[in-house]
């Protein structure tokens, strides 16, 4: 019953650290988080090296999914979507950074895997968002 909970918590966190480092503030990204995306982050693609296209847009799509899709994890709302998005996100990281795949992205991957698979669980909005539906049709 708690673990699906656990799983959530424990997928969000480090994005949501991770995403709260790259705002200084409502919707404005830090300079930061716009020197990493335009000068640092590379995609490694078959052994060669590029420039990530439309950097800022990216930080900024970047940050804004590092907040919104650990929180929706958290309370447990659009627990599949969201779990799908991080992982989307692990793999571009992974292109970014290849040397993290054993240590983070692995793990990363297989917690958003296994929420996809298994659902937010009952101690989740999902769940009692369901269950309130179900009773509804139930009694029209």
């Amino acid at each position: 019953m708690a673990a699906p909970l656990f799983l959530r918590v424990a997928l969000a966190l480090p994005f949501f650290k991770s995403g709260l480092t790259k705002w200084d503030g409502f919707l404005s990204l830090s300079p930061a988080a716009s020197f990493l995306f335009e000068d640092e982050f590379k995609l490694h693609i078959l052994g060669k090296v590029y420039d990530l296209p439309i950097p800022d847009v990216l930080a900024f799509a970047s940050g804004s999914a590092e907040i919104i899709f650990p929180t929706l994890l958290i309370l447990g709302l659009a627990t599949r979507l969201s779990a799908l998005g991080l992982l989307g996100m692990t793999a571009v990281i992974q292109l970014i950074v290849p040397d993290g795949w054993a240590n983070f992205h692995l793990p990363w991957a297989a917690m958003a895997i296994a929420l996809i698979a298994i659902g937010p669980g009952r101690l989740s909005l999902d769940h009692g968002i369901r269950g309130f539906l179900e009773r509804r049709q139930a009694s029209v």
